[in-house]
């Protein structure tokens, strides 16, 4: 039930981060995509009735068990490291652009 409700929420939305609410390192993937302008749900697991049944779910299915984990256009990121250094490297926001939770700016 937990496998199925995680991987319909992240095939119904560009950009889905599992967080939970006191996590830094949710905060601070959560902060860059607000800051980028991008669309995202954030599911915090924390106050989810089944969070404990979806973190272990998104354990099985990506091999991470820790928070954030990030899906954008139905792809598993990673969790914020892998977040961050997709953005270092210039790769993040084409990402977003792609899955269509930023909108493409056209140069005049």
């Amino acid at each position: 039930m937990a496998m199925q409700k995680a991987k319909e929420i992240v095939s119904s939305n560009a950009v889905v981060v599992f967080s939970k609410s006191y996590c830094p390192f949710c905060v601070k993937v959560k902060e860059l995509l607000q800051k980028l302008g991008a669309k995202f749900i954030a599911v915090e697991l924390d106050k989810e009735s089944d969070g404990g049944s979806i973190q272990a779910a998104l354990g099985e299915w990506t091999g991470q068990r820790t928070v954030p984990n990030v899906f954008i256009g139905g792809k598993h990121i990673g969790g914020c490291d892998a977040t961050m250094g997709m953005h270092s490297s210039g790769k993040l926001v084409p990402l977003l652009t792609e899955a269509g939770a930023i909108a493409a700016t056209t140069s005049a």
